[in-house]
Formats: C-alpha cells, sequence, structure tokens
C-alpha cells in the first residue's frame, strides 16, 4: 500500500472493510482470532483488570465472545477506525493490520445481529415545537410560532426529537393548554377580540441596503413579517429607532420609509433629508421624538386572517454617504455600526396593535379548512360540528377517529355552543382535540399475548405516522392516511411508493431545515458575535445570508437526489451580492439568492461554506481544535473525548507580548502528552482549515502575528496535508465512512432515539446497500424505512398497564 493510501485508512476510518473501497479492495476479513495479538501488542498495557484505563479490561475478553460483548467491541471499532486508539505518540499497529482486525470485527458483529436482530424500543413520543407548529399548519392551514407558546426541547445527540427527552411537567401540561386555546381561537377568529400589542424586533446594526427577500421589488432593507390578525378592523403600526441621535443615525441622508401589506403599499413617508438632520441638530432628543413620532400611531384597516407586513425603503443609489468615515462595507456603503458609529438607516422593532373596533372576522384560510360545513338551523348544527370535528380529529390523530374519539370533542362543543354560539363551540372542540394525547403523542400499543423484550410489527397507522415525522416532520397526509387505514401500507412496493412521493413533495424540505440543520449544529449562528475591530467587514445580516446559502445547497444535493458524497465535494453554492461579495465571488447582483460555480475549489462543499466556519469560530479569532473536533464528529462519526477537568487553557496573545499564530500556540499546547492524545488527531484537520478566518473569509495571512497562514500538516502515519483541498480528498477517499456518519444521524433522527450499539449493524447494512446506488439520498432514505428499527417495536418491560393507559396519565 502507498504511504498515500495508507494516509487515507487513517483518517477517514475503517467500517464496512468487507467490502471494495474507492481506493482498492479491502483486505478479506480473517478470524477475529488471527488478529488477537493486535491487543496484547499495543492495548492490554492500559485496558487490563487492573487499570480498566476507559472502563475496559482487553484481557478479561475472550475472541470467541465478541458477539457477546457487542457493546464494547462496537466501541472499540469506533475508537480503532478514528485512529483515537492507541492515542497518539504511542506505538502504533501497521494500517493494513489495523484495518483486517477492524474487518474481522464487524464481519463477526453483523453476522451475530443478523441471527439476533433488535429493532429497540420507543413507545412513546411527544411532539416537539416544530413538529407542533408544522401539524397546526396541516391540520388548521395556520403559521403559528411555536416558541411564542411552548417551551425549548432538550436535545439527545444534537436533535430535538428524542423521545427519550420529551418529557412533560405539570408546568409544561399549562403551556400546552394554553397553547390549544391560543391556536384554536386564532384558527377560527374571534371577532369580539380585544387590542392587544406584538412586537417583532428588527437588527438595528445591520446595513438596509440590500434587497429582502420577500419584500417588493424596488425596496431595500427592512424587515418582513408574517401575522396573524384575529379579526377585521383597525390596527396601529409603531415603527421603532428608525433615527437616533448622539453618534447620529437615519438622517443624513433622505430615505423613504413604506409599509405593505401582501405587497400593497398602504403607508409611506420620507426619512432624513436637511430638514431632519438641522431638527436633530437643533432640538437633540426633543428633534428626535418628533422623527420617530411620525412613524408611529398609524392606523390602518386590515382583515382577519395571515397578512405579510414589509416594513421596508425604496430602493436608492448606493453611493457612499457622508457620515463619519470607517471602513468601507460592499453593497451597504458607509452604513454599518461600527464602533458605534453608523448613519445609515435602521429599524430597531415594529410594533402591531389592534384591533380597534373589530367588525367581525372575514373569511381566512383557517376557517376555509376548519368549516366544511355551514349549518343553516340549529337543527343542523350539531351534525354539522360531528362532521367539521370529525375531519379535524383524522388529521389530528393520524388514523381514523371512533365515536369514542369524538367524545371529548363534542362535549366542549356543546358548553362552548351553549357560551356563545356554534363558531364558539367549534374552538373549543379544536381545542380539546389540540390538547388530547392523541395528538401530543405519538404511540403504538403492542399485542397483549407477546411478552415483554418480544419483537412486534407496529401498526400502518403508526408506520405512517413515523413516515410522515421522519420525511415531513408534520402529520401524515390525507393519501398516506388512507393507504395505512387499507392495511396496505407495509407492503413493500406500496412503501416505497409512498416514500417516492413524499420526498418529492416540497415539504420533504424538512429534512434540510430540521435534519440537516441540527446534524451540522449551526442553529446557533446567532450566537457568534465577531469582533468588528477584527471583522469589519462583517455585519449581523450575513448570519441569515450563511443559513439561507446553507439551505439552497444542502436542499440542491437532498431534493435532485444526488449522492450524500456531494455535499463534500459540489463545486457549487447559492449567493446573494452581499454574500458573493464577502467571499470574493465576482459577477452578482442583487438581493435574490443565484446559484454559482465555484471558481475557487476552496469553497466547495460544506467544508467552504459560511455557516460552519462561523459556528467553528470564536469571536476573535479561529478555533481549529473546535473545527477538527466538527470535522472528527459530524463528518466520521468519531468524536474525540472531552478535555479533562484540569486541562491548562489555551494560551492567547498577551497585551504587549510577541504575537503568535493559532498554530504556533497549539503547539505549544500538544507538548504535553496528556493533550497530544487528542490533539494529535484533532489539529491537523483543524488547521488543514486555517486559510479561512472566523467570518469564513478566506486570507493568506494571520491577523495576531502578521505572518502567512501554515495550513499544513501532518496526519499520524506522517504522510503531509496541505490545506482544505487534502482534507475533502482525504475525506471523500473513504466516502463510506462519511456516509456512514450521515447515516447515524439520519437513522437517530428518523426514530427518535439514541443508536444503540445493536443498532451499528443495521446503520453497515443501510451504508452497504446505498453503494450500489452511488450513495444516492434516496437509497439512504429506503434503506432506512425498510429496516425492522424502523418498522418495528419491542414490548417494553412494564407491562403493567396498557401503553393508551399510560398516555391518558398525562391528563
Amino acid at each position: 500500500m502507498s504511504t498515500h493510501l495508507s494516509v487515507l485508512a487513517a483518517i477517514a476510518g475503517l467500517t464496512c472493510l468487507a467490502t471494495p473501497t474507492a481506493w482498492g479492495a479491502a483486505p478479506a476479513p480473517v478470524a477475529v482470532e488471527a488478529n488477537w495479538h493486535l491487543l496484547n501488542d499495543y492495548c492490554v498495557k492500559c485496558h487490563n483488570a487492573t487499570d480498566w484505563a476507559g472502563g475496559v479490561a482487553f484481557d478479561t475478553l475472550q475472541p470467541e465472545s465478541v458477539a457477546d460483548d457487542a457493546e464494547v467491541w462496537e466501541k472499540a471499532v469506533r475508537k480503532l477506525r478514528g485512529m483515537m486508539m492507541p492515542p497518539p505518540g504511542k506505538p502504533q499497529p501497521d494500517p493494513i493490520a489495523r484495518q483486517a482486525f477492524v474487518a474481522s470485527l464487524v464481519t463477526t458483529l453483523d453476522g451475530a445481529a443478523a441471527a439476533r436482530p433488535s429493532p429497540g424500543n420507543v413507545v412513546i413520543h411527544r411532539l416537539n415545537r416544530t413538529e407542533y407548529a408544522n401539524a397546526v399548519a396541516e391540520i388548521l392551514d395556520l403559521k403559528i410560532d411555536p416558541t411564542a407558546y411552548l417551551p425549548r426541547d432538550d436535545k439527545a445527540e444534537g436533535f430535538d426529537n428524542v423521545a427519550a427527552v420529551l418529557k412533560i411537567s405539570p408546568s409544561f401540561l399549562e403551556q400546552y393548554l394554553t397553547a390549544a386555546r391560543q391556536v384554536s381561537i386564532e384558527a377560527v377568529g374571534n371577532p369580539t377580540a380585544r387590542p392587544q400589542s406584538h412586537f417583532f424586533q428588527g437588527t438595528a446594526a445591520a446595513g438596509q441596503y440590500v434587497h429582502v427577500e420577500g419584500l417588493p421589488l424596488g425596496t431595500r432593507g427592512g424587515i418582513l413579517i408574517d401575522n396573524d390578525f384575529p379579526a377585521d378592523g383597525e390596527y396601529e403600526f409603531n415603527i421603532n429607532g428608525l433615527a437616533g441621535a448622539g453618534y447620529v443615525w437615519g438622517v443624513l441622508d433622505p430615505n423613504t420609509v413604506i409599509i405593505t401589506n401582501d405587497d400593497v403599499r398602504v403607508f409611506e413617508d420620507k426619512l432624513g433629508g436637511d430638514a431632519d438632520l438641522a431638527a436633530v441638530d437643533l432640538q437633540q432628543a426633543a428633534g428626535v421624538a418628533m422623527i420617530n413620532g411620525r412613524f408611529r400611531n398609524i392606523r390602518r384597516q386590515v382583515k382577519a386572517g395571515p397578512h405579510r407586513i414589509g416594513i421596508t425603503f425604496l430602493a436608492k443609489t448606493a453611493a457612499e454617504s457622508n457620515e463619519i468615515l470607517h471602513s468601507f462595507v460592499p453593497v451597504t456603503g458607509m452604513a454599518n455600526a461600527i464602533n458605534g458609529n453608523s448613519g445609515g438607516p435602521r429599524i430597531q422593532s415594529v410594533e402591531i396593535k389592534g384591533p380597534f373596533a373589530a367588525t367581525g372576522v372575514s373569511e381566512t384560510p383557517s376557517r376555509a379548512k376548519i368549516f366544511v360545513c355551514h349549518p343553516d338551523s340549529e337543527a343542523e348544527e350539531l351534525p354539522c360540528a360531528r362532521k367539521i370535528l370529525s375531519a379535524l380529529a383524522r388529521e389530528a390523530f393520524r388514523r381514523p377517529v371512533t365515536g369514542q374519539d369524538l367524545e371529548g370533542a363534542l362535549s366542549f362543543y356543546d358548553e362552548g355552543r351553549r357560551q356563545g354560539g356554534f363558531d364558539v363551540g367549534i374552538q373549543k372542540g379544536l381545542m380539546a382535540i389540540l390538547v388530547s394525547p392523541k395528538f401530543l403523542y405519538r404511540t403504538h400499543t403492542p399485542p397483549t399475548d407477546l411478552a415483554p423484550g418480544t419483537p412486534f410489527r407496529i401498526s400502518d397507522s403508526d408506520l405512517a405516522s413515523r413516515l410522515s415525522f421522519f420525511l415531513w416532520s408534520r402529520p401524515p397526509d390525507e393519501e398516506l392516511i388512507r393507504v395505512a387505514a387499507s392495511g396496505q401500507l407495509h407492503r413493500p412496493d406500496v412503501l416505497a411508493t409512498q416514500v417516492r412521493r413524499m420526498l418529492a413533495d416540497s415539504r420533504a424540505h424538512a429534512l434540510v431545515t430540521n435534519f440537516a440543520f441540527q446534524w451540522l449544529n449551526v442553529h446557533g449562528l446567532h450566537l457568534v458575535d465577531p469582533d468588528p475591530n477584527l471583522f469589519p467587514e462583517y455585519t449581523p445580516d450575513l448570519v441569515e445570508d450563511f443559513e439561507r446559502e446553507l439551505e439552497l445547497f444542502i436542499g440542491s444535493i437532498f431534493e435532485t437526489d444526488q449522492s450524500v458524497v456531494s455535499l463534500l465535494t459540489a463545486n457549487q453554492t447559492f449567493v446573494n451580492e452581499r454574500l458573493a461579495l464577502h467571499y470574493g465571488i465576482k459577477g452578482v447582483r442583487g438581493g435574490r439568492f443565484q446559484r454559482v460555480t465555484l471558481t475557487e475549489s476552496y469553497r466547495r462543499g460544506l467544508l467552504g461554506k459560511g455557516a460552519f466556519l462561523m459556528a467553528t469560530s470564536y469571536a476573535n479569532r479561529t478555533t481549529p481544535v473546535i473545527r477538527g473536533a466538527y470535522v472528527l464528529e459530524k463528518f466520521l462519526g468519531t468524536p474525540p473525548a472531552a478535555p479533562p477537568p484540569s486541562v491548562q487553557a489555551f494560551v492567547e496573545t498577551q497585551e504587549g507580548g510577541v504575537a503568535l499564530t493559532v498554530r504556533q500556540r497549539l503547539e505549544a499546547h500538544r507538548t504535553l502528552p496528556s493533550c497530544n492524545a487528542c490533539h494529535g488527531v484533532i489539529d491537523p484537520l483543524g488547521l488543514a482549515l486555517e486559510n479561512f478566518n472566523a467570518v469564513g473569509q478566506w486570507r493568506l495571512k494571520d491577523i495576531d502575528a502578521g505572518s502567512a497562514i501554515d495550513s499544513n500538516g501532518q496526519l499520524l502515519d506522517g504522510t503531509p496535508i496541505h490545506g482544505v483541498d487534502d482534507l475533502r480528498d482525504a475525506l471523500v477517499a473513504r466516502s463510506d465512512q462519511f456516509v456512514q456518519t450521515f447515516t447515524e444521524n439520519l437513522l437517530t433522527f428518523a426514530l427518535g432515539r439514541t443508536l444503540g450499539h445493536y443498532d451499528m449493524p443495521v446503520v453497515r447494512s443501510i451504508v452497504r446497500n446505498a453503494s450500489k446506488d452511488g450513495y444516492r439520498f434516496s437509497a439512504i432514505i429506503l434503506g432506512i424505512v425498510r429496516t425492522d428499527a424502523f418498522q418495528m417495536d419491542i414490548v417494553p418491560a412494564d407491562e403493567s398497564r396498557p401503553v393508551d393507559q399510560k398516555v391518558a396519565d398525562v391528563r
């Protein structure tokens, strides 16, 4: 084997080794006994019955009992394939010998798992916030902000849909009751609604010179608000923080502020210019109050239902303004807040208040979805209510409903009907449905004649729910419910047809925004606050651009059914003018995102995306340790161990001291053997990305030390690696390892539970089968859906009460 190939084996990992790989055929697996000597040569010195390093003693295990100790050996496979053991700096086995040992372990473990499959267990699964909001949208055609109603969900393995952590407490239950009441009122409408205020935060520091997607053409900057208005009536709009004194903003240049309702202009006024500048100059606070006052107490008539409210500025020249000079930012001119100095317009927040003098409730999308009939007489009301609530319950409970299912909703309807008429009765019945455990929980009841621990196949209705929440993060649609009710969904051909239909639906975009964003852990970009003194080109609006680029990029892979390896290699991305100039990409104009072919190889795939690069940085510098650990965990599935409590802090450059590069400081940190055990694996991966600064821009010089960036490194066998392109090549050369890590995460998301050692043979089987179809996204999806883990469950040990009774306990 060449030196280069041994490097690829070392970095990318060593699983699925009984099959051909990108760079040649793996050695044929041999018996575990033939490789057992490697444990004595390299492992037993620490992992023995005396020291128990890592809680493992290999001298107590036997080769013939590998299958019985599967949990231990799956951990060993993961450590070996990631070169985490033996630790860097310790004697290492020959790469081919290591590969052969891992192959023999994998073959033994997979064979044992095939003989004794275990589908795992998830019996009760609460809807998380995202799923709740999507369910409301599906059932009621009503868009809600779940963060306004429900508490934050806990996460496990990076995902917020893991059943084990989706618990419910008395306080949670109270919030679900409140949410059901408020959502049902919004959906039905409230002709007697009282005035309420809703605030929407803008980004005061962001430039307002780029067109915001969704706002009318010919505008720039601003904020787009999707708001549900409870009744027909008059509403008040207040735009806050357009102008300010001290460090003057908003008045140096004339601008035109407009308000739009569903793209129709309903308000327009001038902001800034000579008169306003003089008012601020001469009257200070009083002048600012007078100017901002022109954009408050703006009352307009609005019909009930959802409307898109735009607060924006008419487009004008992008020439530089006459404000205080500081670093020029492309597109946004001189209008960015640098050390508090900015003269450009801002929108700090928008308040929508009302309704005043409500006049009724017009037809809305949610009312059209709910009221499938309209009674003309009192005698028709109860049959109509039953029809309405039956249709709602069928969608909410994700299956055909019985008379018993409707008892609670009809009881609430009767009470509401007596209090306020037919519409109020429907609202109360809907509220009962939304607070029912049959809506809030996904459950399946095991057969009563099976002993605890026995696998069983879940019903077609439960399979439909599991499938729709996997692919769409929302309940099944009518077609899927109908197929499940016919008892045909579990048939392989029918199931595959439904999977392909659902993947072609726009609702499958949830796999991008929900699964992929959680897998890549980029939801916290807004928490990173780059130092404006070090990165003057950065403005907060780039966060949304980074997220949008990543969403469109991943969507272009998933939704055209490409190989998931394209996530690493694709030479296209999506940028608007602001992001293109941040990246140094020429020829892009306007605020609309457009697909571009990359001419610079370093921008290819996920490794070149600003969202990943900023998420793995600090506010003032890059962090090769975090970036390297990220690659190990998210792309290779071999997360490094947490640092020990006594680890020394990373040495920062001291004021007045010699400025060291990040590489030099890391090298000093690695001199300790206890640190090098992990950093010897992590650092070369992170340093390969060092040409990207903390906000994702390509650079050639370290801003701290003023010296050229050195992104070279050595992998554990001493072979050099030169920057991001070599790192990407190393990952791609053993693409089966990347695909396995991707599949592990996708299976976790699909099942709503953390994976156990018994799931790893299933993962490897999915990857092997997907390799025959070039690792296409649909091949992995179908592979997951066809597994026993997806279609089956295990009778839990506590069967003293049926599952339905356990769910009812949340009442």
